[in-house]
């Protein structure tokens, strides 16, 4: 889900802003009467055959409730759609995009919005956003440290979590410290997917946050000047640890996905991932052994919120808004955190929700190796975007020639 350089420096050169809001998204009853009859284009990674099936059954009760056909666009990158965005606007197409909807975050976000080439602000007009209660939750509101103003809907929460085979490693490392010292004793045992996959790339960034002491830098735009300085210790610790790495780090794997069959086949017995319930649905599945749990950092791990925007030139905005507000009703989410589904957290508040759609989560068992959300500990803000790229770059450049 990566903004390539390239793209960035393309998005500068825009100029001018967004079409006027229409339809309006207050005028709910208008958008969903909108809505009705139109097809929606929902441009949403494809990697992960859970997510997959969600989105159909997603794109089943919007056809049966409200008359919306959802169609899946299976992307492998946020930034293929982005890329082409970027070429429409160039062209001149302001109404007649391809995308209507589009699961993006971090680098992508903070592009789009920066270009005007999203639609809005809408989100806090969906009538399901209240149920998040942004108020007592500002991630709601805010993506890789930029502002959200109403320029994305809120989907699933996400968090960093590490799972082991308990039968294996029945006391697994608990800090990038330890996680060296056990990796040295133990080699062969652990890996992480290739930068620049969001999920290797994420650990880059929980191993920095962790490292660098003071984090505060991360937290703003990438000085030049200081980088090298502020990410030395990161790159100490990964010379150090990929000699101890599966294939002595000659080879890495390429997602999150081929990280979990690596420890299903028990090639590995520790990884990560940043679904909670990931651990759960491959025991489910019989890709993990009934043996692996889950567990979080001593010192916390990052966590998100995964949005949905709407591009400028989206040719069925009020379907793509009555998209995104189904996608917040507790119906879905509740759907989705089964963990046999999608195992994905919700981005609902409990207090928010009235007693039925409250039992609606307590009937759901979210599996044996699923912490609860009191057990994940403390939650790490993401940097902001523009490290990502910069690690990112940086991996590659140390390490992409192995």
């Amino acid at each position: 889900m990566r903004m390539p350089v390239l793209l960035l420096s393309m998005l500068a050169l825009l100029t001018g802003s967004a079409r006027a809001a229409t339809p309006d998204p207050q005028d709910w009853d208008a958008v969903q009467a909108e809505a009705r009859g139109q097809t929606v284009y929902f441009h949403a990674w494809a990697g992960d055959p859970q997510i997959n099936g969600f989105i159909v059954w997603a794109g089943e009760q919007l056809e049966a409730q409200f008359g919306v056909t959802l169609q899946h666009v299976k992307i492998g990158d946020t930034a293929e759609s982005v890329s082409r965005i970027v070429a429409e606007r160039m062209a001149g197409n302001q109404e007649q995009g391809s995308a209507d909807l589009l699961w993006v975050n971090g680098e992508n976000f903070a592009a789009l919005k920066a270009s005007a080439l999203l639609f809005g602000p809408f989100a806090e007009s969906l009538p399901n956003f209240a149920l998040v209660e942004a108020e007592r939750f500002p991630e709601m509101r805010e993506d890789f440290t930029i502002p959200v103003e109403g320029y994305e809907s809120p989907w699933t929460r996400s968090r960093l979590v590490f799972y082991h085979d308990a039968a294996l490693l029945p006391e697994p490392p608990r800090s990038m410290a330890s996680l060296l010292a056990w990796s040295a004793a133990n080699p062969g045992q652990f890996t992480y997917p290739r930068p620049p996959d969001f999920l290797g790339s994420t650990f880059l960034k929980q191993a920095l946050l962790e490292l660098a002491g003071d984090s505060t830098a991360l937290y703003k735009p990438v000085d030049p000047a200081r980088f090298d300085e502020i990410s030395a210790p990161l790159w100490a610790f990964l010379d150090a640890l990929h000699p101890t790495l599966l294939r002595s780090g000659r080879s890495f794997p390429g997602n999150g996905g081929e990280l979990r069959r690596m420890l299903g086949d028990g090639e590995i017995v520790l990884a990560f991932s940043f679904s909670p319930a990931e651990a759960s649905a491959g025991i489910l599945a019989g890709e993990l052994p009934p043996s692996v749990r889950t567990y979080v950092p001593s010192g916390g791990s990052i966590g998100n919120v995964s949005f949905l925007a709407i591009p400028f030139n989206a040719p069925a905005k009020a379907g793509a808004m009555v998209a995104a507000n189904y996608l917040l009703s507790p119906e879905a989410q509740a759907q989705a955190y089964a963990p046999e589904v999608m195992g994905s957290t919700t981005v609902l508040s409990m207090a928010a929700l009235n007693p039925e759609d409250r039992e609606r989560f307590a009937r759901i068992d979210p599996g044996v190796a699923t912490l609860p959300p009191e057990a994940l500990g403390v939650s790490l803000r993401e940097p902001h975007p523009t490290w990502m790229e910069a690690l990112e770059q940086a991996w590659l450049a140390r390490y992409g020639a192995r």
